[in-house]
């Protein structure tokens, strides 16, 4: 094991810098892609002839899979350095966008996407975040603080540049773009990544049926269940439920970019707020923002002043959740085998997200309302609060 010498003139230096640029573009763009999924939503549900709980699948069996194959591919990367694996991100981006714009129905669709994005996603943000952390030393917060915000700004960005393309060329088209500059972009990344200049031997990774003993554990993995089924809700159906209500294509995407957008504001300001306020106090009220904007979000109609608040309190909320998340599991188990036991707490992200979005499609689909959907989404939120409401940590996980 090599044991890290942080007098390394190369940890903290320009190089690494480098590094984080690489984690930022990276992130900017498979989860632009991800993300932007609502803009494509109604389009692909008219031209397959299917309903919202269907058409939703895409999304979610995306975000399960890149959450689970994440546990593998930042242990893949920590063997053989990050380039085979973006690499493989890239490769994964361009052909499964590329073979789903030429999907003939919703299943072909729906194998050809959620294993391409989802292959991409997870092969381009564990295994690239964790490479920030080992380049930095003294910076590292603020280095992971700037690599994840790709993840917000792609978002941003990215949704509305997906309804101009929709708008002007049609979703397949859409899809060709993004899969061709997206791969583009992940192997320029590919080229310029290096691994760590120090780096340990890769700890056996946790077990699930250990960690469930720990009280700790299961109520961070209950609460960040509940959340993320009601959490990825919005990124499916916030488009589509805006232009129910009046609003303009390109005004509805970009209440998703909005969510991105504020979200940086979470991941920056209330990580650095916990510092001085409490990190579970900070954790735990980001859960209760995220109930207050679902509450918005179920009162706000067509009125537009309140659908912004809605994307600005959830986007600031989400950011602050997915920030501070390794923190709590540091808080609550120590730094040892970490990378293991965050690969065991993100499955319930994986979970959720498989779950949430065909769930709220089916009561849309079934009711012809959106109200049911977001009291559902409201009620998960609150009550993932009321269970972490029960966290102590106190490095033993009781």
């Amino acid at each position: 094991m090599t044991v890290a010498d942080t007098t390394d003139p190369r940890l903290d230096s320009g190089r690494s810098w480098m590094m984080v640029g690489v984690a930022f573009a990276s992130t900017f763009t498979v989860f632009g892609v991800a993300y932007s999924f609502g803009a494509f939503f109604e389009e692909m549900s008219a031209e397959f002839g299917t309903g919202r709980s269907l058409t939703a699948l895409l999304f979610s069996l995306t975000t399960f899979l890149y959450f689970v194959l994440g546990m593998y591919t930042g242990r893949w990367s920590d063997r053989t350095g990050p380039k085979p694996v973006i690499v493989t991100g890239a490769v994964a981006l361009g052909s499964g966008l590329l073979l789903t714009s030429l999907a003939p129905n919703i299943w072909f669709g729906l194998a050809t996407y959620s294993a391409g994005v989802g292959i991409a996603v997870a092969c381009c943000y564990v295994p690239v975040v964790s490479v920030v952390g080992g380049w930095f030393e003294r910076h590292r917060t603020a280095a992971l603080g700037v690599a994840v915000a790709g993840i917000g700004t792609g978002t941003l960005v990215m949704a509305p540049v997906a309804s101009i393309l929709i708008d002007e060329m049609g979703w397949r088209s859409a899809y060709r773009i993004f899969g061709i500059v997206g791969a583009a972009v992940l192997l320029l990344c590919a080229l310029v990544a290096e691994r760590p200049p120090i780096h340990a031997e890769v700890p056996a990774p946790a077990r699930l049926r250990e960690l469930v003993t720990i009280p700790s554990f299961r109520l961070l993995y209950v609460s960040a269940l509940l959340m993320s089924v009601a959490l990825f809700v919005p990124f499916v159906f916030l488009a589509d439920y805006a232009e129910d209500q009046g609003l303009s294509s390109s005004l509805a995407a970009a209440l998703i970019g909005f969510i991105g957008g504020t979200s940086i504001v979470g991941r920056l300001v209330l990580g650095a707020t916990a510092g001085r306020v409490g990190l579970i106090r900070v954790y735990q009220g980001c859960f209760l923002g995220m109930g207050v904007a679902f509450l918005v979000w179920l009162a706000a109609g067509d009125n537009v002043a309140l659908l912004v608040t809605f994307t600005v309190v959830l986007g600031v909320s989400y950011g602050g959740f997915i920030a501070l998340s390794p923190a709590v599991a540091a808080d609550a188990f120590g730094t040892t085998g970490l990378g293991g036991v965050l690969g065991a707490l993100y499955t319930s992200a994986g979970v959720g997200g498989l779950v949430g979005p065909p769930l709220a499609g089916a009561i849309i689909d079934e009711t012809g309302r959106y109200g049911p959907a977001i009291t559902m989404a409201t009620f998960l939120t609150f009550a993932a609060f009321a269970v972490l409401l029960g966290l102590r940590t106190d490095r033993s996980g009781a």
